[in-house]
């Protein structure tokens, strides 16, 4: 994972590990909507985003770490969530759009149109009263909500409706100025040493109208500047004003912001390092036999309700 997932999602869920029962989901399934070609890179992706997760001090004594996969119960709910769901409701979603023209035509399957479907299926087994989101999936929940309205209406209030708490910080800049993102190829890794993440912050594009050290700047729309406001906020108003001045050139604004940053991140990088990798097979394992035993009652009140009951399953 990186620094986006860090302080986009991994800090505000370390802080609801105290809050009540929280449930975290490897999302295997998902992955598959964009990297179903390599399915093989995704199993070995999980172990180093646990990883990740428990150096960010999600704990697993207090919360339920599992594997999407290994709960059929979601797969399951998705179909029946799915015969309830018009279409035009899941093509105005408008990260479908978005991600076909980062991403490119070979995305554009059924998988990936359904996508908030699944992630609904995701939520609601698991009873889900609060997600932890950002502004981006903002959308796919409210569609969730809006698919959530509709069953409890045509079969009785059965699933529970589930409500967003926004991160401070939802959006974090990649090196090429979108947002950070594994499928851009252009994240600060939680896992990178402090040279790499030097290198990658000294990559990143600024604003293009300072070309020279003297040229007035716009920090409301440098990513460098976003840095900073995140790892270095004592120093932001003399950096926004020294970069507006010019007399902060870009190639020391990056420096500063690569210091703070590797200071920012170092206790998590700590700790990732001391930690056992053999311990997340056992914590993917003990989670999803938690998690299932949630699964499986809420899917019987779902078939109860839509009346799929008939008999006695073999």
């Amino acid at each position: 994972m990186h620094l986006g997932h860090l302080v986009g999602a991994l800090e505000q869920w370390a802080r609801l590990c105290s809050a009540g029962d929280a449930f975290f989901e490897i999302a295997d399934l998902h992955a598959l909507t964009t990297r179903f070609e390599s399915p093989g890179s995704i199993r070995d992706d999980i172990r180093e985003m646990v990883l990740d997760w428990l150096a960010a001090d999600v704990d697993p004594r207090r919360s339920v770490i599992y594997l999407q996969s290994r709960i059929p119960e979601i797969s399951e709910l998705q179909v029946l969530l799915g015969m309830i769901t018009p279409v035009s409701w899941l093509q105005r979603v408008p990260t479908y759009k978005e991600q076909l023209a980062q991403m490119g035509g070979d995305i554009a399957t059924y998988g990936f149109f359904g996508y908030p479907l699944l992630q609904l299926a995701d939520i609601v087994v698991m009873r889900g009263a609060v997600v932890p989101v950002g502004k981006d999936q903002l959308s796919h929940l409210e569609l969730g909500r809006e698919i959530v309205r509709r069953f409890n209406h045509l079969y009785g209030p059965t699933l529970r409706e589930p409500q967003a708490v926004l991160s401070a910080f939802p959006d974090v800049p990649g090196t090429d100025g979108r947002k950070m993102s594994k499928s851009y190829g252009n994240a600060i890794d939680i896992a990178d040493d402090e040279g790499t993440t030097t290198k990658k912050v000294r990559s990143y594009v600024t604003d293009p109208q300072k070309q020279r050290r003297n040229d007035p700047g716009r920090p409301e729309i440098c990513p460098i500047f976003a840095l900073q406001k995140l790892a270095n906020q004592a120093r932001t108003p003399w950096i926004e004003e020294n970069c507006r001045s010019g007399a902060l050139g870009c190639v020391d604004c990056k420096g500063e912001a690569a210091e703070k940053l590797n200071e920012f991140m170092r206790p998590v990088r700590e700790k990732r390092a001391s930690l056992d990798p053999g311990c997340v097979e056992k914590i993917i394992a003990d989670g999803s036999e938690r998690a299932r035993v949630v699964a499986i009652a809420t899917l019987a009140a779902v078939k109860s309700a839509m009346k799929l009951t008939f008999g006695k399953a073999p």
